[in-house]
């Protein structure tokens, strides 16, 4: 070392970090040969704290706030060397500087779908993700655990772990939280509650807490999805019979309505179905002839309910029973001027020109009695 290198480290008396970057949790303060000038002034500034490492352990820890490297203000250090008498000589130690500030929008994730069992849909796979923050709580662990003589570490080292340690509570924790897989986007907060309880005492012994976990989405696997958009799909159509009368009868109408490109498409549909009709006909034919041969009378098919839909400001609603639509009739919801339409029908009209739907509104109840 040249005799400016030793004059200028005698005259820096001022030691202090401030950090532009997003992710440094720890720097270690270099300086030549590790001299420390006795009688500098440290800065602590806030988010920050200051550990010194003397001789390979660990000694005092600042906390923020300026002070003068004197033998009072280093009270383990002092003890560390036997400094009774006072210190005036420069001493050797390590100084590492600590982030205490939270680290924010952190991710965390499944990679792997959680097995679990169900109490609705049995045995089944889940996956998840999220965000969390993270900060040092306590300096001292924190260096002598994870960090030891690294001079810079950063929130990537140690981000790795702490997903792994938040994958496997959260595994533990759903698989025996006992809620339903459909419940849980109901129940997020205080599922991250329960997790990050359950990971604070782990990443505790590293001198970290979690001040903040999310749980953003929980998903199901994409075949149990389909199958449980098929089981709402169910549930929204109700009587399936009717559903399916219903769809036909959309179907052939917009066959119809498409002469180019669906006409022969719709007359080929309708003949199809006369001809499945006719033979299933003359199959209850068949077996209804009696011994000498003689084939009952069929009864008439039964009358086909028309279903109507509304419209009304620009939305349509429906369909609607002709019963509904009489009571809807008799509450005032449904007018003359109300515009209805049905398969077959030209269009939409208004329910005082429908002859079906015109008596709705003639049908007058009898005078009160005793009037």
């Amino acid at each position: 070392m040249g005799i400016l290198d030793f004059l200028t480290g005698e005259f820096i008396d001022v030691i202090h970090w401030t950090d532009d970057t997003r992710d440094t949790m720890v720097w270690r303060f270099d300086r030549e040969g590790h001299a420390i000038k006795y009688g500098a002034k440290l800065t602590v500034r806030e988010g920050q704290a200051a550990v010194f490492v003397h001789e390979g352990q660990l000694a005092d820890v600042f906390t923020p706030g300026l002070y003068m490297l004197e033998t009072n203000n280093m009270p383990i250090l002092t003890t560390l060397n036997h400094w009774d008498h006072g210190f005036k000589s420069p001493f050797k130690s390590e100084i590492y500087f600590v982030n205490t500030t939270r680290f924010n929008d952190l991710k965390w994730g499944t990679k792997n779908p959680i097995m679990l069992r169900d109490p609705e849909f049995g045995p089944l796979r889940l996956r998840s993700f999220g965000t969390y923050s993270t900060r040092v709580s306590d300096p001292a662990k924190f260096l002598r655990e994870i960090v030891g003589t690294d001079g810079e570490f950063t929130m990537d080292e140690i981000s790795y772990q702490i997903r792994n340690v938040i994958v496997q509570e959260f595994s533990r924790v759903v698989a025996s939280s006992g809620i339903p897989a459909l419940d849980m986007a109901a129940n997020t907060a205080d599922l991250g509650k329960l997790i990050a309880s359950a990971i604070s005492p782990i990443v505790a012994e590293y001198g970290l807490s979690i001040p903040e976990f999310y749980i953003e989405n929980i998903s199901l696997p994409p075949a149990v999805e389909e199958a449980l958009d098929k089981r709402t799909s169910m549930g929204m159509a109700g009587d399936l019979g009717k559903f399916t009368q219903y769809s036909a009868a959309e179907a052939m109408t917009s066959a119809a309505r498409n002469p180019d490109g669906g006409g022969g498409m719709g007359a080929g549909l309708g003949a199809g179905m006369g001809m499945a009709m006719a033979t299933q006909m003359a199959g209850q034919m068949q077996q209804n002839s009696g011994p000498w041969g003689s084939v009952p009378t069929p009864p008439p098919p039964p009358p086909v309910e028309h279903v109507w839909h509304l419209a009304e400001d620009g939305k349509t609603t429906g369909p609607f029973s002709k019963a509904a639509l009489g009571r809807m009739a008799a509450e005032g919801s449904l007018k003359r001027s109300t515009h209805v339409w049905t398969a077959g029908q030209d269009g939409w009209k208004e329910a005082g020109e429908v002859m079906e739907l015109a008596q709705l509104f003639t049908i007058l109840p009898p005078p009160p009695p005793g009037a």
